[in-house]
């Protein structure tokens, strides 16, 4: 299997260089900036005054497809610097990967396609380009040098390729159907949230609709976490710098974290995390053993600043809420609270419909016992908390995998690994054991002796940030959210002006007992009405005619595109409430 992904990413590499090497013949005075292989395959940066798009494609693929079928070699040479910096030294973005080489203590690498072209790359590629099997260009971008706003924009040219046109065809397809389920593109179909060039990058603003959904999820979270023994808590948006530098975030995340302000005599700082805060609620008083374990949550904003390059509609932004909590507890409580928290997770997920081991898994992330600049040098503590992690994984048998340093600073964690449409995984939150925080603002409690004694914190999400919960639900469904989590739960539709009267008596019947319900005053055909529910995935379309006016019923056309004739409006309420009061992901029940 690692073979074979060595290969994969030879020949995607190998793609790339042939993509330079096109665009060069293409676009005499660019500038080569820089491009990986990728999980799903390559893309490559330039520096040219020309506008690219997608139209200007076929004619690169037709020039890459002349240098494959001349099947030049590909050969790899170690030079020195001063013949590296004498190749490239027109090109600044060249000249600064030289030096960073060089700062690594790393020896300069070119790779030489046929006889003309040459780039500065340390490999894996194929030996030669005849060897490239099938490729497709997909998408052209704008991307800042190192991700960075302040330095230039370049043009990102994307593209992927697989040693077969079928396994070419078969991603192909599989990416057109990624494309239907992508939240960017339903949340602007479904009108659920937006974007603001005024307000900003990255902060989003949901609408009506939106905020429904938000809401919803809330009211979810805020009573299961009571049922499972929580304190909700409330603590401030903002706090002195000076609490993230005891914490030791300030260092570590300082380069994600938003500018200090200064307000008064103390310098201040948007959030990036609760723990902090939550440590200074538990310190504000003594507590005992017989209290522990204690579990304050918060749905707490926080603020994070990603770069432009990475956000991602609802998926990466740089505000969100977290429904957040940390437990305070003794090391002998350690193990079954973890336990606990994945038992959350599991009911929590059961609920959105998402599946274990089909929707999402865990990862266990680990730390680097060499690296001490990213991690807190305790190796005992290390150890003793990833085999805690460890053994809780395997109890529960819950489907899971290993990564080494992934780790947060303070110690190690479990990942929710969500899956998305064609079976990329995204982290959606965490589980973290931490043995680090106690220590620097000694969080003790008062043992069955009388002493101060540490604790442990483990720090876990319920559900994750609510924005990044409501793409991937968005993704899952394609947008037909369970009826409970649905904006408008029924759309009322008289075919005629003549069951105007009883289509409001039946929309103000069904509101009155809390069933999201919405009445087309639509002048178009019944037709164009039910398309038009069908299109914002309403659950339940209620058509009203003089049939159902005369016998006081109605008649249910269901999202899924099955009817349910002559229902009396009693037996609709009892059936439609108890699938929104269970969660179900069921639209009807006989």
């Amino acid at each position: 299997m690692e073979k074979k992904k060595e290969d994969l990413t030879a020949l995607r590499h190998s793609t790339e260089h042939v993509l330079m090497q096109a665009m060069e013949v293409l676009y005499p005075n660019i500038l080569k900036a820089m491009g990986p292989a990728t999980e799903d395959g390559f893309y490559f940066d330039f520096d040219l005054d020309e506008k690219i798009s997608e139209d200007d494609f076929p004619k690169i693929e037709k020039e890459m497809e002349k240098i494959i079928k001349d099947n030049l070699s590909i050969t790899k040479k170690e030079i020195s610097f001063k013949e590296a910096r004498g190749l490239f030294n027109k090109n600044p973005y060249k000249k600064e990967w030289l030096d960073e080489i060089e700062a690594k203590g790393e020896k300069p690498a070119i790779y030489e396609t046929g006889e003309k072209f040459i780039d500065l790359c340390k490999g894996p590629h194929l030996k030669a380009t005849g060897e490239i099997g099938a490729f497709k260009l997909l998408s052209v971008a704008g991307a800042y040098w190192h991700g960075n706003e302040k330095n230039k924009m370049l043009t990102r040219i994307y593209g992927t390729a697989f040693p077969t046109q079928k396994e070419l065809k078969d991603y192909l397809n599989a990416l057109e159907e990624a494309k239907k389920h992508d939240h960017r593109s339903i949340g602007k179909e479904l009108n659920l949230f937006v974007f603001s060039d005024l307000i900003g990058k990255g902060l989003p603003m949901l609408t009506p609709n939106g905020t429904i959904i938000r809401r919803e999820l809330e009211t979810f979270i805020l009573e299961e976490e009571k049922r499972w023994g929580y304190q909700h808590v409330i603590t401030p948006s903002l706090a002195k710098t000076e609490l993230y530098k005891k914490s030791g975030h300030y260092p570590y995340y300082k380069d994600t974290m938003y500018p200090e302000m200064k307000v008064d005599e103390e310098e201040l700082i948007l959030r990036p995390m609760t723990c902090p805060h939550h440590f200074m609620l538990y310190k504000s008083k003594p507590h005992s053993y017989k209290e522990l374990p204690i579990r304050y949550a918060e749905l707490a904003s926080q603020f994070r600043y990603e770069k432009s390059g990475e956000l991602s509609g609802l998926l990466r932004v740089r505000t969100f809420c977290l429904a957040d909590a940390h437990i305070f507890a003794t090391y002998d409580q350690a193990k079954e609270e973890i336990k606990r928290v994945l038992d959350l997770i599991d009911c929590v997920n059961s609920k959105l419909g998402l599946i274990k081991g089909k929707d999402y898994r865990y990862r266990l992330s680990l730390g680097d016992r060499e690296d001490t600049k990213k991690y807190y040098k305790d190796d005992k503590a290390w150890d003793k908390a990833e085999e805690i992690l460890r053994q809780v994984l395997i109890e529960t048998k819950a489907d899971f995998f290993e990564a080494p340093n992934e780790a947060a600073f303070y110690g190690p964690k479990i990942d929710v690994q969500m899956k998305k449409i064609g079976g990329k995984e995204e982290t959606a939150f965490t589980v973290q054991y931490d043995f680090v925080m106690p220590k620097r603002f000694e969080l003790i409690y008062i043992d069955k002796e009388g002493k101060d004694k540490e604790l442990i914190v483990i720090h876990r999400s319920s559900i994750g940030a609510f924005e990044r919960i409501m793409a991937f639900l968005l993704e899952k469904y394609a947008g037909a959210l369970p009826v409970w989590l649905s904006p408008i739960q029924a759309k009322i539709i008289p075919i005629s002006e003549n069951q105007q009267e009883y289509a409001e008596k039946i929309a103000e019947g069904l509101n009155s007992v809390n069933i999201r319900t919405d009445l087309d005053h639509q002048n178009s055909t019944m037709q164009a009405k039910i398309r038009d529910a069908q299109i914002n995935k309403i659950p339940y379309m209620i058509i009203i005619g003089d049939r159902e006016k005369t016998a006081e019923n109605i008649s249910i056309r269901l999202r899924d595109g099955r009817n349910i004739n002559n229902v009396k409006m009693e037996e609709f309420i009892e059936i439609a409430s108890k699938i929104i009061k269970d969660k179900s992901s069921e639209l009807w029940k006989n």
